[in-house]
């Protein structure tokens, strides 16, 4: 429980279903955090836990707050400042998903007793009647779908997942929330990263400023165009922030090698195939040849027609039909089926725009 609306209504629908629930907090930051001090309209704030605690108590389930600050740190904050030092853009999201709320926290559940893990998100989950395989399918409400962020999910962890608000609106939950008489029936939904808020460069600067090396803004050639304050303040695809005359220009690559980043006109931009790792797939049992499916590089944009074959050792290559802004390496790619959108497939991490064959 978050505190949010998502996860109440999730709690209320279980009970009212006749689950017998325990409700549960996770501490993930420090009191000091991000800009010098926790902000009360960041997602998991103090204010967050108490909103949870009162949701409980409206709900008659027991609550407690459980510590995972030095896991959190380590594997999704520490990972994602190195990352961004290292030239790549991470997604925390999916990192925590995978670790800390369906790993550990998940693990720590069963080992206590429960039998399974409800959150607040808005995906659905769904067992095959045939080969009793767990399916992961896209939230009812195409504005708030996070399956994109679930895709490292494995078939036990979903086997031990309940998605109570994954076939509602916003608007339903909201609706559900205030039939319940829910306190947050009406809170607002946090919108930033819940350890970096509005701007993840700030956030970057503050932690790990002094790792920052300056370098040069190349063209494609190698021409040097102007300076940079650090690759962890670039991302593939940026077009604002350069700080450069004759325009537009837009970042093509970063070169961790040379600590140069590479610019160029939007046309420069555009690719019609990347590889990626550490493949996991949901919906299939391998990927042993080239196979259509509908991919996405973010999860708020709209999944284009592409191609998805197997290199080894894990690795794939993504074609898409029509050539696409170039993602940036780190972010995640997530394939849906061809012939039914809303069922994910699998998902992989970009691991570089250069062709492979």
């Amino acid at each position: 429980m978050s505190g949010g609306v998502d996860s109440a209504v999730a709690a209320a629908l279980l009970i009212e279903q006749g689950h017998e629930v325990v409700g549960v907090n996770l501490k993930l930051l420090p009191r000091e955090a991000g800009s010098g001090s926790e902000r009360a309209d960041r997602c998991c704030s103090v204010k967050d836990a108490e909103d949870a605690r009162l949701v409980a108590a409206q709900l008659g389930i027991p609550y407690y707050v459980l510590n995972y600050e030095s896991q959190f740190h380590r594997e999704v904050i520490h990972e994602f400042t190195a990352a961004y030092l290292g030239g790549l853009t991470p997604n925390p999201c999916v990192r925590c998903n995978e670790l800390v709320k369906f790993g550990s926290l998940l693990r720590q559940a069963v080992g206590l007793g429960a039998e399974r893990l409800a959150t607040g998100h808005y995906a659905r989950i769904e067992r095959e009647p045939t080969s009793g395989r767990y399916l992961l399918r896209r939230g009812i409400d195409d504005e708030r779908d996070q399956s994109y962020f679930l895709y490292r999910l494995t078939q036990a962890q979903l086997g031990r997942t309940c998605l109570p608000v994954g076939h509602m609106t916003k608007d339903q939950v909201r609706e559900r929330a205030a039939a319940f008489g829910l306190r947050i029936a009406a809170k607002a939904d946090s919108q930033d990263l819940c350890f970096v808020g509005h701007d993840y460069r700030t956030y970057l600067r503050e932690q790990c400023g002094d790792r920052l090396r300056p370098g040069p803004i190349t063209d494609s050639t190698g021409r040097i165009l102007g300076q940079h304050e650090g690759l962890a303040l670039y991302t593939v695809g940026q077009r604002n922030g350069l700080g450069m005359a004759g325009g537009p220009f837009y970042v093509v690559r970063l070169d961790p090698k040379t600590n140069a980043v590479v610019v160029g006109r939007r046309d420069e931009l555009l690719q019609r195939e990347f590889v990626a790792e550490q493949l996991n797939l949901v919906a299939w049992d391998r990927l042993t040849t080239e196979r259509p499916v509908l991919m996405k590089v973010r999860s708020r944009q709209a999944a284009m027609p592409a191609t998805v074959s197997p290199l080894g050792d894990g690795r794939i290559r993504v074609r898409w039909t029509q050539a696409q802004p170039a993602p940036a390496p780190g972010q995640a790619a997530v394939f849906y089926d061809a012939s039914e959108p809303d069922l994910l497939v699998g998902g992989a991490t970009v691991a570089t725009t250069q062709e492979a064959h």
